[in-house]
């Protein structure tokens, strides 16, 4: 549901866009095992970890999100937790699925780690993130970003429309509940807030 507080945003002035890649940009994300396990981690940080999700999409080899952390600790620190536990457990179900990619992708995993001179031996995540800030009183940005997450699957051919993607936060921009807790930024009341209090 469409968050109806027109004060939204100004209370949070902030958030980052964030893109999370595979190593060797490998399509891990292509079982529904794999997805789930994504979907899990983020509902677990949005309960846990006072982490708020305002976009997000995931594709075959990566994960855009539009996201903030509330407690002060930092994107880092939980983009650390999430790639260790995402990692953890995308191995454990890779051991268990019978994916005829087991070995190779393994094998791309140990190479990569060992190339990076990692202490653990698979490395599933590209370490390099490179979130970008964005104001909340840039709104036109923001809506822009939401947007370019939202229409990866079109790009990619996979959907007609956005919504139709089920791994993203689309389905929830289109007034429905999505797979994530995501809080949707209602842009109409943002720009009105903005202009109430001479900040646009």
């Amino acid at each position: 549901m469409i968050n109806k507080n027109k004060d939204q945003g100004l209370k949070q002035q902030d958030c980052s866009y964030l893109t999370f890649n595979v190593v060797d940009w490998i399509d891990v994300f292509i079982r529904p095992t794999y997805k789930q396990i994504i979907v899990d981690a983020l509902n677990y940080c949005i309960e846990a970890k006072k982490f708020t999700v305002y976009a997000w999409c995931l594709m075959t080899n990566h994960l855009h999100m539009l996201a903030r952390a509330q407690d002060g600790s930092g994107l880092a620190v939980i983009e650390k937790e999430f790639k260790r536990y995402t990692t953890t457990k995308i191995l454990e179900a890779i051991d268990i699925e019978p994916d005829l990619r087991r070995s190779w992708m393994l094998q791309r995993f140990e190479s990569c780690s060992l190339s990076l001179k990692k202490i653990e031996k698979f490395q599933l995540w590209q370490t390099c993130t490179n979130p970008s800030f964005i104001d909340f009183r840039q709104v036109y940005k923001l809506q822009e970003r939401v947007l370019y997450i939202h229409e990866n699957p079109i790009r990619d051919g996979i959907v007609d429309s956005p919504e139709h993607y089920l791994y993203s936060s689309a389905t929830d921009y289109a007034g429905k509940p999505g797979l994530v807790k995501v809080q949707v930024i209602n842009f109409e009341a943002l720009r009105m807030a903005l202009l109430k209090n001479g900040s646009a």
